[in-house]
């Protein structure tokens, strides 16, 4: 059968295609992160809890993400591509309490013949024509990161000694290539003091002539990463309708902070559940607005919300935050920064 039929079959639900075409497919991808990540002893990251995940993500979206692969992409790669997400995200709040997935992680994940290594190649570019000054720097970011070549190839080809181009790559890497790709390809870096450094150059150089930051005046923003709660404290996170909480913040509202396992709306414990993954945005306004609407009515509780939609929903922060435009004026709903 051609991948359009096969998406087609899964569209209706025909068990068989499911199980040969897709669980299959994903079960390659699970075995070879399963033997750089050992996902298969950790708690909640076996095989099935994950590709029922992606499962119940791709039902929900009515299959449709498949079909937005380029042409020269086969359906198993995108499908093991998509699966690589899923697994990422898991590990990502799995890791978080011993330290994250480091960026060279990343890099081995990307199959040369994905689309996503093609996106990954054009960044670096836009990053060396862009933000790199020196022309030596673009030299060893473009020869190691696009090329694939080794540090002792690079420095053959420039005639310096390897640790030279050792040096100069781990700099690059560190002040530059790692906060960019943080902050703009949604990954998750080993180096967030870095990355608040980056940050906070951003927010100093968008200054107008004559103004000063007054941090101490900006209303709270929710931490990027929340392991504990204050008592009144609210975790806010994006659910799915039938209460599917098997990855990124759903998963640590059901871990650690009371979520319910098929309650998809509202709070349970310390958490609170809007649900992002049931079609477009338009879909999600009439949860927020409810949310919003609660959080008035319990002013002795403060909500945190998460970057709701923003993770496998695959909305942005363009499309999610205009939602939340009423909660500037809800003092104990606090917001993720720049929303």
């Amino acid at each position: 059968m051609s991948d359009e039929e096969i998406i087609q079959r899964f569209r209706k639900g025909e068990s068989w295609a499911i199980h040969q075409y897709f669980y299959e497919y994903l079960w390659i991808g699970y075995c070879a992160f399963d033997q750089r990540y050992q996902l298969s002893k950790k708690d909640n990251l076996d095989f099935m809890s994950l590709a029922h995940q992606y499962a119940i993500y791709l039902i929900e979206h009515d299959w449709k993400p498949l079909e937005k692969r380029s042409p020269e992409v086969s359906l198993r790669t995108w499908l093991i591509g998509g699966f690589r997400f899923i697994i990422l995200d898991a590990l990502k709040w799995y890791k978080k309490e011993y330290g994250s997935i480091t960026f060279e992680d990343y890099l081995r994940t990307f199959d040369i013949s994905d689309n996503l290594r093609f996106r990954f190649n054009r960044m670096v570019e836009d990053v060396c024509e862009n933000l790199l000054t020196d022309q030596r720097d673009r030299i060893v970011i473009e020869l190691i990161l696009i090329k694939g070549y080794k540090g002792i190839e690079v420095a053959e080809q420039m005639c310096v000694s390897p640790a030279s181009v050792s040096q100069r790559y781990k700099r690059v890497m560190d002040t530059v290539i790692a906060p960019y790709f943080r902050k703009y390809f949604d990954m998750d870096l080993d180096d967030r003091e870095m990355l608040s450094k980056w940050d906070s150059g951003i927010r100093r150089s968008s200054l107008k002539e004559g103004e000063t930051s007054t941090p101490m005046s900006q209303k709270r923003t929710t931490p990027e990463f929340i392991t504990e709660l204050q008592p009144g404290e609210i975790f806010v996170f994006g659910s799915n309708l039938i209460g599917i909480h098997g990855g990124g913040a759903a998963r640590v509202a059901f871990q650690k902070f009371g979520a319910i396992w098929g309650e998809g709306v509202g709070l349970h414990g310390q958490s609170y559940g809007i649900p992002t993954m049931q079609g477009g945005v338009e879909t999600i306004r009439p949860y927020v607005d409810e949310f919003l609407e609660y959080a008035k009515a319990h002013p002795n509780l403060t909500f945190l919300v998460t970057r709701i939609g923003c993770g496998i929903a695959g909305f942005t922060d363009g499309e999610i935050s205009p939602l939340f435009e009423k909660a500037h004026q809800i003092e104990n709903v606090v917001l993720p920064e720049g929303w």
